[in-house]
């Protein structure tokens, strides 16, 4: 492991990010550890300085307009993204089910548009963002996130980029471990 991923698992775990225990993800499968970013969140230090990090890889990218966040879990992360970047922020919400952009946010055509999420497990929320990018005719510069749970399994239209790769197993509910099901399951929520 590098010294830069000890230092963004330091982080995780200083302010309790990284949780172990049996947890139900948004996708519905189940795994024994959760990240949590929203604990992290809440110091923006800790978010600057991940954000930090997370810069140069995305470099390769190219300038983009606009950061583009799912809520909840994409909103401070884009937002420092943003501010680190100097481009705007919007984000995209769920109505009935579907995330779409409210409150008057406006993607032009051809505008170059990150997609910044804070972990990514299949990818559902990113998949959403890039279809309301496509449909305003903007352009997809790449997908950003914190943490990639697929260990680089999950692909998107867009080149995509994390600051920690990492594979914990998830499960579906009809086929958990005998350990993990012996514990009871949280939905902590993301």
């Amino acid at each position: 492991m590098s010294p830069e991923q000890e230092e963004v698992l330091r982080i995780f775990r200083e302010t309790g990010a990284l949780l172990s225990g049996h947890f139900i993800l948004r996708s519905g499968l189940h795994s024994d550890h959760f990240f949590q970013c929203a604990q992290v969140c809440q110091h923006m230090g800790k978010v600057t300085r991940l954000v930090e990090l997370l810069l140069p890889k995305l470099a390769p990218l190219g300038p983009v307009a606009t950061v583009l966040s799912p809520a909840m879990g994409g909103l401070v992360l884009g937002q420092e993204v943003a501010r680190q970047t100097g481009a705007r922020f919007i984000f995209a919400e769920k109505v009935e089910d579907r995330l779409v952009l409210r409150r008057n946010f406006k993607i032009s055509p051809s505008e170059r548009v990150l997609v910044v999420e804070d972990v990514v497990t299949r990818g559902g929320r990113v998949v959403e963002c890039l279809e309301i990018i496509a449909a305003a005719r903007g352009t997809a510069a790449g997908v950003a996130a914190l943490v990639d749970r697929s260990d680089g399994t999950t692909t998107f239209s867009a080149p995509f980029a994390s600051l920690l790769r990492m594979s914990f197993p998830t499960y579906p509910a009809d086929a958990l471990p005998p350990g993990l099901a012996g514990i009871p399951a949280v939905k902590p929520g993301s």
